[in-house]
């Protein structure tokens, strides 16, 4: 889907192995897939932004193609500086201490914690429809359970989520990228048709389930050390103006508490902004990079 400017590749990393795309040439520019997607949702972006930046697109450990490490009693496996390290590995492999990386959803939670632990690697950063995760979690309410029931629903005990989703895992797909788009989103057959090719594996399921276990527990005790840091490096944040983090957040102030650097705005569409907007993304990111 990606054309013939890009080759795929797995590259060990000190704990798993990373599926990935790659093609372009220039500045290096990683893009960080969402929940429950694989690095597939980049496709009406990454062909474009290739004639201009060496564009790297891995599907984050345990979905897509990529490894699905052991679990641990703290979920630190799937916590997301051990997902942020696998990144900053896969792109050390490629030859680059430095780079530009974007994140969509569960990519950009990555990317903020990947923004603390590596600041001389990460040169500039974008996120695209999330605010910070320990700010959500310690604004919760009732219009935040209901619209991010997921995040709570993911969380339980092993097996419970898993053999949920499991009876239907092509039904739970495609209802969340229906219930999270704008009215008028249109998906590539071809690309859902992957999101479910990997999703159906219970691998998966378990896995993506444990990146969410991670967010309500290890991550969180992350946060809290190094609440006083902020990200350094310029930061843009992207947003969709049909989605529930524009109804729900202040999006700048909240990244303007964790970041010194912010810049940002809206886009006319719901969560999944490369595949509802990829000519307003690829033009922000465009603009932002340089």
């Amino acid at each position: 889907m990606f054309g013939d400017r890009f080759t795929q590749a797995k590259i060990k990393t000190t704990a798993t192995e990373i599926h990935l795309t790659h093609g372009g040439s220039g500045q290096p520019l990683l893009l960080l897939h969402g929940y429950p997607q694989s690095h597939v949702m980049w496709h009406l972006v990454a062909p474009r932004l290739a004639e201009h930046f060496h564009v790297i697109c891995p599907d984050l450990r345990g979905y897509g193609d990529s490894a699905k490490p052991a679990t641990t009693p703290d979920h630190s496996s799937y916590s997301k500086r051990a997902m942020a390290q696998d990144m900053v590995e896969v792109m050390a492999a490629l030859g680059y201490e430095q780079f530009y990386a974007a994140g969509h959803d569960r990519g950009g939670r990555v990317l903020h914690r990947m923004a603390l632990d590596y600041p001389q690697q990460v040169e500039k950063a974008c996120v695209m429809d999330i605010a910070p995760t320990y700010y959500m979690f310690k604004h919760t309410d009732q219009q935040f359970a209901t619209g991010y029931y997921h995040w709570f629903f993911l969380i339980q005990p092993a097996g419970l989520p898993e053999h949920l989703i499991g009876a239907d895992p092509a039904y739970y797909l495609t209802e969340k990228l229906s219930r999270w788009s704008g009215p008028d989103a249109f998906f590539d057959p071809k690309a859902v048709k992957e999101y479910i090719r990997c999703f159906e594996d219970p691998a998966t399921i378990h896995a993506t389930c444990e990146d969410y276990r991670a967010a309500a527990s290890i991550d969180l005790e992350h946060d809290e050390v190094d609440m006083a840091q902020k990200i350094t490096c310029p930061l843009l944040v992207l947003w969709g103006a049909q989605g529930f983090v524009h109804r729900t957040y202040d999006v700048l102030a909240t990244w303007r508490e964790r970041a010194a650097n912010v810049q940002g705005r809206a886009l006319n569409c719901g969560h999944f902004l490369p595949e509802e907007q990829p000519d307003a993304v690829y033009g922000e990111l465009m603009d932002f990079l340089g």
